[in-house]
């Protein structure tokens, strides 16, 4: 893992240096995705701020005092919501002070508000793992999610600025324009995975399996959020003689051995893709992520 932090601390300079001093308004950014998603609708007439990084694993953060300064300040904030921060942006607004940003009001985006969720659990009982019961919130993997949250997030910054609204307008058509003509490109480069089973180690690509229609057939670990065990591992051995998927796939910042066991085991392609911006050299934008991301399967399907 500490290979891919150059990465990040590069594409995190980037954003931040080219921040503008006198920006209209400061935006606190739950993940760097959505970062990534205000810097593209709000440019210079806002600093961005993005709370983690692609290293971190979002389910556990702290809320620390550097981030509840930040949200102090912040006129907007957009993070992924269906209970993903549960366990520290809470603290971090209420001890921010910051009226703008609570639950409800305008400053407040959760882009699962605005995306079809997938997951819902229909029983929520934490004998079952770590379940999130309104459905999976790692919604930014499907690039259509992206235009959805777009549309709204334009909303938002035009009615918080409204001086800057014609500018986000712009900026907002310009970049549907280019996600819808690289979503074409990338299903149609994509077209080789489609019906591809795999094996993957956390729910962080359900989306992007979702769009790409690849099947999951079985997860590292033998409940959500419950980390792998010998026991399953066996299991996923057995199964795969009976039933093999051809890749298995896991965010790289996960523990790599399980899937490098279970890939020796089974002579199956253990690919460790970036999860967000920063995850690798590659992945720099939203753009250049999914790029990353079909290319790292692909190539993978191939060996």
């Amino acid at each position: 893992m500490n290979r891919i932090v150059p990465y990040f601390a590069t594409f995190l300079l980037l954003l931040l240096g080219s921040a503008p001093a006198n920006a209209a308004l400061s935006i606190f950014a739950c993940e760097p995705e959505w970062a990534a998603l205000a810097s593209e609708l709000a440019g210079a007439r806002a600093t961005v701020y993005a709370a983690t990084t692609a290293q971190q694993n979002v389910h556990m953060v702290q809320a620390r005092p550097s981030l509840i300064a930040r949200a102090r300040n912040a006129d907007l904030l957009i993070c992924s919501g269906a209970d993903l921060e549960v366990g520290w942006l809470p603290p971090v607004i209420q001890q921010s002070g910051n009226e703008r940003i609570v639950p409800g009001k305008r400053g407040n985006l959760e882009a699962a508000n605005y995306v079809p969720l997938l997951d819902v659990p229909a029983v929520v009982d934490r004998a079952l793992g770590d379940l999130h019961p309104r459905g999976n919130p790692h919604v930014h993997l499907d690039p259509h999610n992206l235009l959805k949250v777009a549309h709204e997030l334009e909303l938002r910054l035009a009615a918080l600025d409204p001086a800057g609204a014609t500018e986000y307008a712009s900026r907002a058509k310009a970049f549907a324009a280019r996600m819808e003509t690289a979503i074409r490109h990338w299903e149609e480069r994509a077209a080789p995975l489609r019906g591809v089973g795999v094996i993957e180690h956390h729910k962080e690509f359900t989306y992007l399996f979702h769009w790409l229609g690849m099947t999951v057939l079985g997860s590292l670990e033998p409940k959500p959020g419950v980390e792998p065990t010998s026991s399953h591992l066996e299991e996923l051995l057995r199964q795969q003689k009976e039933s093999p998927a051809k890749l298995i796939l896991q965010a790289n910042n996960r523990d790599p051995r399980p899937a490098q066991w279970l890939s020796e085991k089974t002579a199956t392609p253990a690919v460790a893709l970036p999860w967000t911006l920063g995850g690798d050299a590659a992945a720099r934008d939203l753009f250049s992520l999914f790029d990353e991301l079909i290319d790292l399967m692909l190539k993978a399907r191939k060996s």
